[in-house]
Order: structure tokens, then C-alpha cells, then sequence
């Protein structure tokens, strides 16, 4: 498998997968985007990534408004927020050949099973994403912090697809690795999402700067990550209690970065509330884990969203 010489298609052509599509189609690989509010200016214009004080421009952009115009393809990247997925039971179809493989960004849990309940545990791959970028205009990206991207298969070991999926974000210039428990490292990029997209939320619009620079906030943080830990570890997923710590210490390069829940919320727009707070809580405590301030923050968040999220 090598990405360079298939047809990939993004489902969900946001932020996410506006960058890492945008990306993989300016090193050379053949990326279809599927698009809805960009598809004009995207059409006229391109895509453009300000990303580490550069700009990347991909000036031609195959964008279609249906998935049945994109056709059968070799690899789909979905980038949908996980409250759109019902969508994926119509969007998803059209592309698929024989041997389409399915690689899911999207963050919490749950999103792989989803997949591979409707088709096929073997299709099925999943990404994690830990970056920080915001869409802000048809067909713009600000790349802000970090971009790293970590592939695994759905309840396999890496293999030789993950390894060229790798390859192809290396050479579009994204620190990129294969994981051998994918679910593992769900848990640990939960271990900031709960906190800082929750949080940014239940404080009305704190920044991952103002959660940092309040006491309480900052100690509610890594108390919600230390809940984190001990249900991941009960589910079989070892996880320092270093790598918490870095998790702190890395967000302060993020200064005033608006997390993707927060900005949801701000717009109206469905909150992933359920794969990121809801989930990790009823899987943590199904396995014995005490997860008082989760299930206050999910309880929070499912007020705060009401009659918006999945």
C-alpha cells in the first residue's frame, strides 16, 4: 500500500481535515475533499495552511458537494465530528470498492466500533490527532501548536498499511507514528480533551491560557486527568502519571488557543459531548473507577449543550 498512488477522499473537510487532506494533496497524493459551505471559494481559491510561519497554498483542490460524485476510493479519511456520524450511513457507501480502508480522526471513544459494526472490523483504522488549528475562512486553516498524528488499526496490531499511512503524513512534513493499541492511545489524548475542551466550556469561554493561569482551574484540570488515568488503567491501558504532567506542561506553548468543543458551543453548532466525556465516564466507572468531577463535567456539558449534541 502507498498512499502516493491511490485515491483518497475526506469526509469532513473542517479544520481537521482541511489540514491534514490539505497537506497529504500538497506532497503529491491524490485527495478528494468532500465540502458543502467551502465548496465554492475552495473550488476558486484552494486551500490555504498558515502553518509554523509559512503558508502552504494547494491551489487546485478536487472539492465535489457528494460523495457519489467523488466515487469508489482507496482510502477514506473521516473528520466528521462524531455527532454527524448518522451521516456516514449515506455519505460513506458510494466510496467504497472491495478493499476501502477507513481511517477515523476523530476524537473520545467509540468511533471505530461504529464503523466496523456497519462495515467491517477490517476496513477500519484510527488516528490520533493532538494539534491545535482553527478553520478561519472558506478554505483557511491556522495551524497554531503541535500537528503530531499517531495511526493504529482497529483491535490489531500496526500493519503494513498503518506503516505506509505513517509514511505518507512524514512526507507531508507531520510528525507521524504507528501505535500498536490504538484504544491506549485514545485514553491518553482524552487526558487533555477532558479537561481543556470540557473546561472551556464550564468556565464560559476559557482559553487553554486561562484554564493554565487560574489555581483552581489548573488543579481541576489535573484532577479530571487523574481520574483519566486511573480508568484507563483499569481498562488495561498503562499510563504514567509523567504523561499527564507533560500534557500540562506542553499547553502552554497553546497561549490563548481556543479548544474545537469551546468554539463549537460559541456557534450552536453539536458538541461531541458523549465520545469525550460521556463515554470515557461510563466505561471508567463500569471497570470500578470513581470519576466524581467527569460525571459533574458531563452533566454540566449535557446542560450546557442541551437539545444540540448527540
Amino acid at each position: 500500500m502507498n498512499l502516493s498512488d491511490m485515491n483518497i477522499a475526506v469526509v469532513g473537510s473542517g479544520a481537521v481535515g482541511g489540514y491534514y487532506g490539505g497537506m497529504l494533496a500538497h506532497a503529491g497524493c491524490k485527495v478528494r475533499f468532500l465540502m458543502r459551505a467551502d465548496l465554492a471559494a475552495v473550488r476558486e481559491r484552494g486551500l490555504t495552511i498558515h502553518t509554523h510561519g509559512e503558508t502552504v497554498e494547494v491551489p487546485r483542490v478536487d472539492a465535489f458537494g457528494t460523495t457519489a460524485e467523488i466515487g469508489p476510493v482507496d482510502l477514506v479519511i473521516i473528520a466528521l465530528k462524531t455527532t454527524a456520524n448518522a451521516a456516514l450511513e449515506e455519505l460513506l457507501p458510494p466510496l467504497l470498492g472491495e478493499k476501502t480502508a477507513l481511517l477515523t480522526l476523530q476524537n473520545g471513544l467509540g468511533n471505530e466500533e461504529f464503523l466496523a459494526e456497519r462495515w467491517g472490523g477490517e476496513r477500519v483504522m484510527g488516528a490520533l490527532c493532538f494539534v491545535c488549528l482553527n478553520r478561519t475562512a472558506p478554505g483557511v486553516i491556522d495551524h497554531f501548536d503541535a500537528g503530531s498524528i499517531s495511526v493504529g488499526e482497529f483491535r490489531r496490531p500496526a500493519s503494513p498499511r498503518v506503516q505506509a499511512v505513517v509514511d505518507a503524513f512524514g512526507r507531508a512534513g507531520i510528525e507521524s507514528r504507528a501505535v500498536e493499541n490504538l484504544v491506549t492511545e485514545r485514553w491518553r489524548k482524552l487526558l487533555w480533551n477532558i479537561p481543556f475542551n470540557g473546561l472551556s466550556i464550564a468556565a464560559h469561554g476559557a482559553t487553554v491560557a486561562d484554564v493554565l493561569a487560574d489555581d483552581g482551574l489548573r488543579k481541576v484540570a489535573r484532577d479530571l486527568m487523574d481520574e483519566a488515568l486511573d480508568a484507563a488503567r483499569r481498562l488495561g491501558h498503562e499510563i504514567p502519571d509523567a504523561f499527564a504532567d507533560h500534557q500540562i506542561d506542553r499547553s502552554y506553548s497553546m497561549k490563548r488557543y481556543k479548544p474545537s468543543s469551546m468554539i463549537d458551543w460559541q456557534e450552536g453548532r453539536p458538541v461531541e459531548v458523549e465520545a469525550i466525556w460521556g463515554e470515557p465516564w461510563r466505561q471508567g466507572v463500569a471497570a470500578g473507577a470513581t470519576m466524581p468531577r467527569l460525571e459533574m463535567l458531563y452533566r454540566i456539558l449535557q446542560q450546557a449543550t442541551k437539545g444540540r449534541h448527540a
